[in-house]
């Protein structure tokens, strides 16, 4: 490449940079969203009443873990920290680096870890971070376009660790997740929301009070 090839190349990259930069966390989640489309599944973020409509069923008064799957730049973390117990805990899981980079600079609440691994690795990363169980897991991914093996996987160690009573929330532009969690979850409810860029399925597997 010629040296005149070279610094355009340099300016175009850094007028990217500088357009997401002034759009904030809609222009990182977007970047991610370039970057991974097959792992982020939405061009934008969820809408607040998604956001209202998926954590309407959770008891914060018993929620000391709250585990979220694909957190991109926050839309849920903020509104969880807003909700959870004083001495609760949030743990959020992602495969994007950029998105965990911008989540540790972006949020301090003590009570907030921000991961970067995959969500079938859930219960080790909890016990890492000097957890057994969950209460809560909310989940993002597009599971209709996760790599072979992967839904089904995230799906089952979700199950495992959370707690008896507990819940997996679960939000999709298809009720692919749905499949995957009826194997493990014998009560799902489910719900729609128009209100959504794209309008979405939403999903809550309770985990019977009785298993261990």
């Amino acid at each position: 490449m010629t040296g005149s090839g070279i610094t355009r190349e340099r300016q175009g990259a850094t007028l990217k940079r500088n357009i997401l930069t002034a759009l904030g966390p809609w222009g990182v989640f977007f970047e991610g969203f370039l970057r991974h489309p097959v792992m982020v599944g939405s061009i934008i973020p969820s809408s607040r009443f998604t956001i209202a409509r998926m954590l309407g069923p959770v008891n914060w008064d018993e929620c000391k873990l709250f585990v979220e799957y694909g957190p991109g730049v926050g839309t849920f973390c903020r509104p969880v920290l807003e909700k959870l117990r004083r001495d609760g805990a949030l743990i959020v899981i992602d495969t994007n680096p950029l998105y965990i980079d911008y989540l540790k600079r972006t949020i301090t609440d003590s009570r907030f870890t921000a991961v970067l691994g995959s969500a079938a690795d859930v219960e080790e990363i909890i016990r890492t971070h000097g957890h057994d169980h969950a209460d809560y897991v909310l989940s993002g991914l597009p599971f209709s376009t996760l790599p072979d093996g992967i839904g089904p996987a995230i799906a089952e160690s979700t199950h495992r660790v959370l707690r008896p009573g507990g819940a997996f929330l679960v939000y999709q532009f298809s009720a692919k997740a749905r499949d995957f969690m009826a194997k493990h979850f014998a009560r799902i409810d489910q719900g729609f929301e128009l209100w959504n860029v794209l309008p979405c399925q939403l999903f809550w597997g309770w985990k019977d009070a009785e298993e261990g």
